[in-house]
């Protein structure tokens, strides 16, 4: 049976001892599968529109976003993922009843942030929500668990002051960042 995180497991077994009376035992084993005990993390850096599935402390796929754009920041800082639906609609946008789809959604916040399947120009572009690719959203959809901790860090502004100049964010011929750090 399953209760919290851990499985329980009632075994009973009939034991003879060395007088030959045999004696019933129970046994209860605790048992943790693998996939509750992986250490999975997702982490969003707005500055250069990427996010990573982490697992274990190693990035085990990565893809593309696009954010918040400017007056619609997507928020920073450390959260969980508490709720997931496959199919869902924004009942914010578009303006003024909703309806917008947003497949593969994981809720951030109970205000309206999410990570979604959605548009993924090359640039901020949402209305605060993490934008995904569609083939992207659907892997990180099936990884993720609920309460699985995303991390979003950056800052769009930086985005737009190197992402256009290439002083700090330029792609090479495939699409990923080159980063320079001085």
């Amino acid at each position: 049976m399953l209760c919290g995180k851990f499985y329980f497991i009632l075994l009973r077994f009939r034991m003879i001892n060395f007088k030959g009376h045999s004696h019933s035992v129970l046994l209860i084993a605790i048992l943790f599968p693998i996939s509750l005990m992986a250490e999975k993390k997702v982490f969003v850096d707005l500055t250069i529109q990427k996010i990573y599935a982490i697992e274990h402390g190693k990035t085990i796929f990565e893809g593309r976003i696009s954010s918040g754009k400017g007056g619609y920041e997507t928020p920073t800082g450390n959260f969980q993922i508490l709720q997931k639906k496959r199919k869902h609609e924004s009942n914010l946008y578009p303006k003024p009843n909703g309806g917008a789809k947003m497949p593969y959604m994981m809720r951030l916040t109970w205000d309206g942030i999410a990570m979604h399947q959605g548009y993924v120009p090359k640039k901020p572009a949402s209305h605060g929500c993490i934008r995904l690719q569609r083939r992207f959203a659907k892997k990180l959809f099936s990884w993720a668990k609920k309460g699985t901790t995303v991390t979003v860090a950056g800052d769009t502004y930086r985005y737009y002051d190197y992402g256009v100049s290439g002083d700090l964010y330029a792609q090479d011929r495939d699409g990923y960042a080159i980063i320079e750090v001085y």
